[in-house]
C-alpha cells in the first residue's frame, strides 16, 4: 500500500463516518440534471507527504498523471486562464465562449508586483527568492484575490503555497479551502509534489515534505457509493517516478520530463460525476 492510498483510506472513513451533511441546508453545486449537490465534510484535515520515501499517487484506482502535471504547468508555467491551452477538458465547465475562465488561477500568478529588488509575478519571485535568499521565511504564493473574485469563473479551490527551505531541503505547504476528495483529492497531491520537486530541482534544493491543508474536505452524496466499492479494491507499492535532472530552468520541464516506473493501479469502473 502507497502513502497516499493509506492516507486516502483514512480520510475517506473518517469523513464518512464521523463527518458532517449539509442535507439541511441550502447549497451552491448542483448534479447536471439539477439535483443540488450535497455533501458530507470534515473540518481542517492536514496530511503529510514525504517525498524523499515515495511519490505519493494512488493506486486504489488511477490517477491521471499526465493530465495532472499539464494542469499544473498551464497554472504555474505558462500562467494561463485559458481552456485552449490545456490538453484536458476539466475547466470546459467553468470557461466562456472565449475559453476564458476569467481572472482565476494562472491569471493571479502571472500579474507582476514590485519589489525593491525589481518586478516581478507570484511564480518568478519564489523561484528568485529560492536561489538568492532560500532562507526566507516570506516566499508564498497566494491567488485568492479578493478584489478580482467577481471576474473569477470559480473562486480559486488551492488558493496558496508556501514554501519553506531547512537546510538544504525545500518544503511546501498547499492549503486549500475545499476539496472534492473524491475527485479530486490525489490530483491534486500529484500536481503540487510535482511542482515542488521542480522547484527543488532547479534551485538546487533537495525535496522534502508537502503538507496539504484542507479546510472543507468533502464527499458528495453520488460518490459514496462508488467511493466505499474503492476502498475495498487491493492496493499496491508506490510506483517510482524518473524525472529528467537535464532540466535547470522551470519554463523549461514539460509533460515528458516526469515519468512512472512501475505503476500499477485498479481500474474504477464506475465514473464520478463532477458536481458544478
Amino acid at each position: 500500500m502507497s502513502i497516499a492510498d493509506e492516507i486516502f483510506i483514512k480520510n475517506c472513513r473518517d469523513i464518512i463516518d464521523n463527518g458532517v451533511w449539509d442535507t439541511d441546508y441550502p447549497v451552491r453545486p448542483k448534479w447536471l440534471d439539477g439535483t443540488p449537490a450535497h455533501t458530507v465534510k470534515k473540518f481542517c484535515i492536514v496530511n503529510r507527504y514525504d517525498l524523499r520515501k515515495e511519490f505519493p499517487i494512488l493506486t486504489l484506482r488511477r490517477t491521471a498523471f499526465k493530465s495532472a502535471i499539464d494542469e499544473i504547468l498551464w497554472i504555474w508555467q505558462k500562467k494561463s486562464n485559458n481552456i485552449h491551452e490545456l490538453n484536458s477538458h476539466i475547466w470546459d465547465s467553468w470557461a466562456d465562449e472565449t475559453g476564458s475562465i476569467g481572472k482565476a488561477y494562472g491569471y493571479q500568478l502571472g500579474v507582476k508586483h514590485k519589489y525593491k529588488e525589481g518586478e516581478f509575478d507570484q511564480v518568478d519571485r519564489v523561484l528568485f527568492d529560492l536561489k538568492n535568499n532560500p532562507h526566507s521565511r516570506r516566499i508564498m504564493t497566494n491567488i485568492y484575490t479578493f478584489a478580482d473574485l467577481n471576474e473569477m469563473h470559480l473562486y480559486p479551490c488551492a488558493y496558496s503555497m508556501t514554501f519553506n527551505v531547512s537546510g538544504d531541503t525545500l518544503n511546501g505547504i498547499l492549503n486549500q479551502r475545499s476539496n472534492d476528495v473524491a475527485v479530486a483529492n490525489n490530483w491534486n497531491v500529484v500536481q503540487y509534489s510535482i511542482l515542488l520537486i521542480m522547484m527543488a530541482q532547479v534551485s538546487g534544493l533537495k525535496v522534502g515534505e508537502l503538507v496539504h491543508v484542507i479546510a472543507d474536505a468533502h464527499l458528495y452524496d453520488r460518490h459514496i457509493p462508488v467511493v466505499e466499492k474503492m476502498l475495498k479494491n487491493p492496493t499496491f507499492p508506490a510506483p517510482k517516478l524518473i524525472v529528467n535532472k537535464d532540466v535547470k530552468n522551470f519554463y523549461d520541464f514539460t509533460v515528458d520530463d516526469f515519468k512512472l516506473e512501475g505503476y500499477e493501479y485498479n481500474k474504477l469502473g464506475d465514473k464520478f460525476e463532477v458536481a458544478v
